[in-house]
């Protein structure tokens, strides 16, 4: 038998109305990687969150045993006392706070009563680099990007007496080079004797670095399969309970005429106006098609779609609009939404929804005009407008009337689409539409979007997941540094001639 770190037996959680989890048992092996996967909202979180005594001991049932001791936390200062730590997929950082007041939070460097600075910032520097960031530890964490602020936690882990370190989803804001140096990490902590348990829906991470991976399916344990036995399609079929013959659905376009078109669009960055961030891009989407931006962390993607949509981000800016031939102005998220234009952001937590309000506000938000009657809103016809999209995009739900933030991150993107697609754009920017999302999500996802497109809708897809947008886009652009490198049909888009349109230097 193997020594086991870790034993959850029998584990059920239960929230009004629903069984999350339903006799989980779990084993994980000392020194190695375990891997847990399963579809959104399939428990892997809530049993972390049990696990790690977010959810404390007497609020379900079963027992947990960890280094042979049966154990009972009742917050996470108790299982961080065992060496048991956890990055959740929601990050927890303070954005007003340095990087090294944020690694340190709780765990401050101090003598005497006072805090060594010089201490502080000296151990952050050295955990910084363990983790490839070269930023000063004493930068702001809202002076940062995502992807760096997921290394900052994983260094704030590592701060840490950790036995057993758990990352959910820890590459999903992460480009490729940095996922890579990422999941490198993790293999050579477990070389120093941690333990690591990974949530990911990157089935090629898991293939990687995974000694051993335990499917979750509808909160019940479904198998624990050994690294030489894993494959693809035996971790989806056992996530969906179904074989997925395609990841991509079937696309068929039927291209019309031009929507929308870009010209010499030019954003500075908002804080430093010398820095250009979107350099002179010029594109164009037609009625039907699926076009796909692609580009390295970095490249400007998302400052180029968030500077259209409103002004929404950037200082500078430059360029020409125009929807069905006539230019229009997008100097407000107001007036882009009533010149056609929606934007689904990558941020869906932070910018995409309100996580305290009901699905049923959330998918009218966008469109409160719509729904006004003698100057207030229509609650009857607002519900039969939520409960409609509810049932069209399959949003996993009793009803419209529950919290946003309950909902898995494939339920919270459906009521995203939602929101924009009742506001009825022309054009329809998808910035990152399936980041954290598991196969069986991301195949609706996928669905969603072509049924967008077939019914003449304009779709613009920012994806970081070359195949993604291979697989579902009609043509591609490239950007990198800012700038339009390349324009390829899908038929000529292969994953080597993307790239090195993405990783070409443009000279200033």
């Amino acid at each position: 038998m193997a020594d086991n770190i870790l034993e959850m037996r029998g584990i059920t959680k239960t929230f009004p109305g629903v069984k999350a989890l339903s006799n989980v048992t779990l084993g994980v092996a000392r020194g190695e990687v375990h891997a847990i996967c399963g579809e959104n909202g399939a428990g892997k979180s809530t049993l972390m969150k049990v696990l790690s005594g977010v959810y404390p001991h007497g609020t379900y049932e079963g027992a947990i045993v960890f280094e042979g001791e049966e154990v009972a936390f009742k917050n996470l200062r108790d299982s961080e006392a065992k060496g048991i730590v956890i990055i959740h997929q929601e990050l927890a950082l303070s954005p007003y706070l340095s990087i090294a007041e944020n690694i340190f939070l709780n765990n401050e460097r101090a003598s005497g009563g006072l805090i060594d600075w010089n201490k502080t910032n000296f151990e952050a520097a050295a955990l910084l680099k363990r983790v490839g960031l070269r930023d000063n530890p004493t930068t702001k964490i809202n002076q940062i990007g995502v992807g760096k602020q997921q290394l900052v936690e994983i260094a704030k882990a590592l701060s840490k007496e950790v036995k057993l370190l758990i990352l959910d989803e820890p590459t999903a804001a992460l480009n490729d080079e940095d996922s890579a140096h990422l999941l490198e990490l993790i293999l050579q902590l477990k070389t120093e004797g941690v333990t690591s348990i990974i949530i990911s829906h990157k089935l090629n991470e898991i293939k990687r670095v995974a000694d051993s991976v335990t499917v979750i399916r509808d909160g019940k344990t479904i198998e624990t399969i050994s690294q030489g036995d894993v494959t693809e399609d035996r971790i989806i079929k056992d996530m969906v309970g179904r074989d997925l013959e395609h990841r991509y659905p079937d696309h068929e376009p039927q291209i019309g005429e031009e929507l929308l078109r870009v010209e010499g669009w030019t954003a500075h960055h908002p804080q430093d106006p010398t820095r250009v961030m979107v350099d002179n891009v010029s594109i164009n989407v037609r009625a039907g098609e699926i076009v796909g931006i692609a580009g390295l962390m970095g490249a400007g993607r998302t400052e180029f779609a968030m500077s259209l949509f409103g002004r929404s981000y950037g200082t500078r800016i430059s360029g020409k609009v125009f929807m069905r031939g006539k230019e229009i102005k997008t100097r407000t998220v107001a007036e882009a939404i009533d010149n056609g234009l929606a934007y689904a952001t990558e941020d869906r937590k932070t910018f995409g929804l309100n996580l305290i309000e009901d699905i049923k506000r959330n998918v009218s938000m966008a469109s409160l005009k719509k729904l006004e009657k003698a100057g207030l809103v229509n609650d009857n016809e607002e519900f039969k407008v939520a409960n409609e999209y509810r049932r069209d995009l399959n949003i996993k739900a009793p009803n419209v009337l529950v919290k946003t933030g309950k909902l898995s991150g494939g339920n919270q993107q459906k009521v995203v689409l939602s929101k924009w697609i009742y506001s009825d754009p022309e054009v329809l920017i998808l910035d990152e539409p399936t980041r954290g999302i598991d196969v069986g999500a991301k195949y609706e996802i996928y669905t969603i979007i072509n049924r967008l497109a077939a019914s003449g809708k304009g779709i613009i897809v920012i994806s970081s997941e070359l195949p993604e947008l291979l697989g579902i886009s009609d043509r591609v652009y490239a950007l990198s540094e800012g700038r339009i490198t390349g324009e390829l049909p899908i038929a000529e888009a292969t994953p080597e001639s993307v790239l090195k349109l993405m990783t070409i230097e443009n000279p200033r």
